[in-house]
C-alpha cells in the first residue's frame, strides 16, 4: 500500500485527498494521511451558521471567499461527485447592481462593461463614474495599434502598464483596479498580467482592441443565452456560485468522502527529509513523526519554503519571491428596517485612489437568498490588501468601528443602526501576489520539483487562486506522484465534463 502525505488542509489538500480516495476506490494501493495545523478543515474557506438574536431563523456568514466562478468547471465537478450538487445557489441576478465610490459619491457601474471595457455605449456615454476626457481616452483604445510581440518572448505586463497603455490613467483608476486587482488584493503596478488575466494578453493581439474584445464576447454570450435558454425549473446560471449552506459545505463535504479519519487537526509538519529507504518523513509538532511513500505540500508559498529548503534551495528561493499579503473580512447583521439605505444591489467597490480604509462590502443578504433571516440585513465589509497592511494591527473591535464607520460614510448607513452581531475573520498573508516574474518562479519550481520523485506542490500561489484553480492544483499533484507509480485512473482518462 502506498501513502501519500497531505500536508494542509485546505481547498488544495482536500481535492488532492479526494481524488487519491477515488484512485483507491478504483482499485489502486493508494492511501493518504493529511496533516493540518489549524484546528479546522476548509483553509481560507470558513463559514458560521450564526443564529438571530430573536429566534427568527440563521445567518450563513461566510469568511474567506463565499463563491466561485460559474465558468471555471472544477467546483461543479466535485460537487456532482460528492452529491452536493443540488445544494448549489446562484446569486439573485435580479438585484444585480454594483456601486463604485468615485471622488466621494456612489456611481453604478455602468451596464455592459465587461472585466473593465464598456460594451454599450449609452450607459457608457452617460455614466458620472468616468469624465468625458476618460471616455475619450477609453474609446481611444479603437485606435491604439496592439503592442508587438519579439518572437519567443514572454507577453506580460503590470496591469496597470497595460490599462493605461490601451485605455488611460482614468479607466485604471476608476475601474480596472478595484475590478481586476481587486479580485486578487494585489497592486496593479506590480501585478503580472499573464499570471492572472493572460486572457487579456491574448485578446489584443487577437482583436487589435479590447474594445472590440469585448464587444465580440459579449455578442457571442448573448447568442449563446438565446440559443440554450435555461429550462423551466432549472437554476439559473449565473457568473458566481455558492452553496445554500454557505462555501463550507463544499469543503466539509469533500473531508467527508475522503475520509476524515485520515485527517488530523491540530498539527503542523516542523521538517520534512527523505527516509533512508526511499520515502518520505514527516516531523510533527507534537513531537511524533509520520512515514510515506511521496508528500504533498499543499500550504501557502511561505509556509512550504522552510519545509523545501534543505531539499532543494531553488525551490525555496522561489517560494520566498512570492509575496504574499494579508487581509480580513468583517460581517456585520443589522435589522432591515433600521439600515436607512437602499440594499438593491450586490456591493460597493473603494477604489485605491479615493484612500479609503474600506475596499469593498458586499451586500451578502442581497446577492445570495438565505444569507439572513426576512427582515435581517447581512453586510461584509474588507480591510487589509497590499497597500494596507498596517490596519490589520488594529483589534477585532477597532476593525469592526473602523468598517461601521465606513459603512454609514459611503453607503449610507443608519448612525444609529444597532448591530445584531458581528463577526471579523483575519486571513494571515492569506493572498499570494502574482507578481511581474510569477510564471518564470513557478516554472522553475514545477521543473526542480518533476526531478524530486514522491514531491508536489499545490495551492493558490502557483497558477491561479480561485477556488476551482486550488481544487485543480491538488488534483495535478496527485497525478504526478501517481504517474510515477504508473498509476492512471479512469477520470484522467477521459475529457473532462462539464456540470453546469
Amino acid at each position: 500500500m502506498k501513502r501519500i502525505i497531505i500536508i494542509g488542509g485546505g481547498i488544495a489538500g482536500l481535492g488532492a485527498a479526494y481524488k487519491v480516495t477515488r484512485a483507491a476506490s478504483e482499485g489502486h494501493e493508494v492511501e493518504f494521511t493529511l496533516i493540518e495545523r489549524d484546528h479546522r478543515l476548509g483553509g481560507k474557506i470558513q463559514t458560521e451558521i450564526v443564529p438571530d438574536p430573536e429566534e427568527k431563523g440563521n445567518f450563513v456568514v461566510d469568511g474567506g471567499p463565499d463563491c466561485f466562478l460559474t465558468e471555471k468547471p472544477a467546483c461543479h465537478r466535485i460537487a456532482k461527485l460528492s452529491g452536493v450538487f443540488d445544494a448549489e445557489l446562484p446569486t439573485d441576478d435580479s438585484r444585480r447592481k454594483t456601486w463604485i465610490l468615485s471622488k466621494g459619491k456612489l456611481h453604478q457601474m455602468p451596464d455592459g462593461v465587461m472585466m473593465f471595457a464598456p460594451t454599450k455605449f449609452v450607459p457608457f456615454a452617460t455614466t458620472g463614474l468616468f469624465s468625458w476626457p476618460g471616455k475619450i481616452r477609453m474609446g481611444m483604445d479603437l485606435l491604439i495599434p496592439r503592442k508587438k510581440i519579439v518572437p519567443g518572448e514572454l507577453n506580460d505586463e503590470t496591469l496597470e502598464n497595460f490599462v493605461v497603455r490601451r485605455m488611460g490613467r482614468e479607466c485604471l483608476d476608476r475601474l480596472a483596479e478595484p475590478l481586476v486587482g481587486g479580485v486578487h488584493a494585489s497592486d496593479p503596478a506590480k501585478m503580472s498580467l499573464a499570471a492572472t488575466f493572460p486572457r487579456l494578453l491574448e485578446m489584443e493581439q487577437t482583436y487589435g482592441s479590447l474594445l472590440k474584445a469585448f464587444i465580440a464576447i459579449r455578442r457571442k454570450v448573448e447568442e449563446m443565452r438565446r440559443k440554450y435558454p435555461t429550462k423551466p425549473g432549472e437554476k439559473p446560471r449565473t457568473f458566481f456560485t455558492s452553496f445554500v449552506g454557505g462555501m463550507q459545505h463544499l469543503t466539509d463535504r469533500m473531508a467527508e468522502v475522503a475520509g476524515r479519519e485520515r485527517m488530523h487537526t491540530g498539527l503542523s509538519v516542523s521538517s520534512l527529509k527523505s527516509a533512508s529507504r526511499g520515502g518520505w518523513r514527516a516531523a510533527l509538532s507534537n513531537g511524533s513523526s509520520i512515514d510515506g511513500d511521496a508528500v504533498i505540500i499543499a500550504t501557502e508559498s511561505w509556509a512550504a519554503e522552510p519545509l523545501i529548503r534543505p531539499l532543494d534551495p531553488d525551490i525555496a528561493d522561489a517560494l520566498a519571491n512570492i509575496p504574499c499579503s494579508s487581509s480580513a473580512t468583517i460581517s456585520i447583521a443589522f435589522n432591515e428596517k433600521e439600515v436607512g439605505f437602499d440594499l438593491n444591489a450586490f456591493g460597493v467597490l473603494c477604489p485605491l485612489i479615493e484612500d479609503r480604509a474600506l475596499m469593498a462590502a458586499t451586500y451578502s443578504s442581497t446577492k445570495w437568498p438565505g444569507r439572513a433571516p426576512a427582515g435581517r440585513v447581512l453586510l461584509r465589509g474588507f480591510v487589509g490588501g497590499p497597500h494596507n497592511q498596517e490596519i490589520l494591527k488594529r483589534s477585532d473591535e477597532e476593525l469592526v468601528q473602523i468598517v461601521l464607520g465606513e459603512f454609514r460614510d459611503i453607503l449610507g448607513l443608519n448612525p444609529f443602526a444597532a448591530p445584531l452581531f458581528t463577526r471579523v475573520f483575519r486571513w494571515h498573508l492569506g493572498m499570494p501576489q502574482y507578481t511581474l516574474g510569477h510564471l518564470g518562479r513557478v516554472e522553475l519550481i514545477e521543473n526542480r520539483s518533476t526531478n524530486i520523485p514522491g514531491l508536489a506542490l499545490a495551492g493558490g500561489s502557483y497558477r491561479g487562486v480561485g477556488l476551482p484553480n486550488c481544487i485543480e492544483s491538488g488534483e495535478r499533484a496527485v497525478s504526478k506522484i501517481l504517474g510515477e507509480w504508473s498509476i492512471q485512473l479512469a477520470e484522467d482518462k477521459i475529457e473532462e465534463k462539464r456540470y453546469y
